[in-house]
Formats: C-alpha cells, structure tokens, sequence
C-alpha cells in the first residue's frame, strides 16, 4: 500500500470557490475533479490547476453522490481524501493525513471534523460536524443519496474534535445558493427516507427541536443575525423534506 494521497472534488457549476479550494489541495499527490456537466467555468478552472479532469453525466441527479464513487475510484493513490468544492483542506490537516499513512496500523478511513459558516460567521453551534471523508479507495462505495457517508472495506476512527486546526472550513452559500439547493437536496433525501411515515405533530415538533437544538442548546443564539438564519434554514430543510415525503405518503 503506497502512502500517496489524491484529493476528489465532485463539481457542478462550482467555479464560486473552486480556485481557493484547489490551492489547499495543490500540495497533494494528485488532485482529481469529476464533473458532471458544468456550464461555468469548473472545468477551466481545474484544468488551470494542472488536476485530473474526468466526467459523470448529469442527467436527472439532484446531488453530487450518485457521481462519488466513480470519482472515488477515479484516483490512482490507494488513498482517497474527498473534499466538496466549497470546503478549504488546512495545511495542517494535509500534514496529519501524510503522517497517518505512514502507519494507518488497521484503521481504513477516518472521520474529519468541518467548521461550518453561514454569513462569514464560524459558528461553533454545529462543531465538529464529523465527515467520513479520508479512506482506503479500494471497495469504498458511497451510496446515490444525499447526506450519506460511504461504506469503508474496514475499521473507521473519529480525528480528535479538539483538533480544529485540522479541520475543514465549510465556506458559506449565498441565500439563493442554499434555497436553489433546498429543493434538489430534500428531492434526494426523499427517495432515501421513501416509505417512511409522516404524522401530523412529528409534521410540527421535529423541524421545531431541530431549530431549539441549534439555536439554543448548542448555543447558536450567542452569534447573532448568523446563529438565528442557520438555525431557521436548518428548521426549513427538514419542514421542506417532510412535506414531500408527506405527498408521496398520499400518492401525490
């Protein structure tokens, strides 16, 4: 097993951060973005960074999962480390993965923590929001749904949450990113949660507790304008979501 390393972004229409993305990744042994079709500037911008280019057709997919596993194995290290085009890798979290493949001993993937930001604010309210995201390509498969985490051939581990220097910074979307994605993401997520039943009050009580979870408990209502809108656009993806599971509960 060689201790190289291949960074995977999958992309759609991501030039926003691509660039800034691609810089923290340069230092790695191979940079592959698998793209599905853009009509922006993606794959110039890729193409620009020297990284290896290949495509999945987009056809009807609301997400990028469906395409993760081609891209995965799209990589020619034996190691993977999947990064979203809007995610920043620190060079700190570079230095801990090349010291891990020197002796992974029998640990096949690791969890990496990611700091998320909504309206340029860190908010810790939603730390270490864990991603399985660095493993062994060979029989890793990521399921075609969205907010999945693949399936490792072997044992996984948690990077220490104290450890924010090596965590990924999640940049923040615009509004009109984030309502865009709202639809295609909870289309995804209800074919995976099909069947499912939806009642009246987990209707009401479950996008509430999600808001108080955020916005309160884990103490989102510290940081202000930001703390309230990623509590409350939490609060609507999940209302959002069961409202069409609710309409293919009753044949609509």
């Amino acid at each position: 097993m060689n201790q190289q390393i291949s960074v995977v972004i999958n992309t759609y229409n991501a030039e926003k951060y691509l660039a800034r993305v691609l810089e923290t990744a340069s230092s790695f042994d191979e940079v592959v973005v698998c793209d599905m079709e853009s009509t922006d500037g993606t794959v110039a911008i890729a193409q620009r960074y020297g990284c290896k280019v290949v495509s999945f057709p987009k056809a009807n997919h609301k997400s990028a999962e469906p395409a993760r596993t081609f891209a995965i194995q799209s990589a020619s290290s034996d190691w993977v480390l999947v990064v979203d085009a809007d995610e920043l890798i620190p060079q700190a979290l570079h230095d801990y993965l090349y010291d891990f493949v020197k002796n992974p001993g029998d640990i096949r993937g690791l969890y990496i923590p990611r700091k998320n930001y909504t309206m340029g604010v860190f908010l810790p309210s939603s730390y270490p929001d864990y991603q399985l995201r660095f493993f062994i390509k060979e029989g890793t498969v990521w399921p075609p749904y969205v907010h999945t985490f693949p399936t490792v051939q072997g044992k996984v581990e948690y990077i220490d949450k104290k450890r924010k220097d090596v965590a990924f910074d999640h940049l923040d979307d615009s509004t009109q990113a984030t309502i865009r994605r709202l639809n295609n993401y909870t289309d995804n997520e209800v074919e995976k949660k099909r069947g499912k039943h939806v009642t009246l009050p987990y209707m009401i009580f479950s996008p509430m507790m999600r808001f108080i979870k955020l916005y309160f408990l884990k103490g989102g209502c510290f940081y202000g304008i930001a703390g309230f809108v990623q509590a409350q656009r939490s609060a609507i993806y999940k209302f959002t979501m069961l409202c069409k599971l609710y309409e293919k509960q009753i044949g609509l």
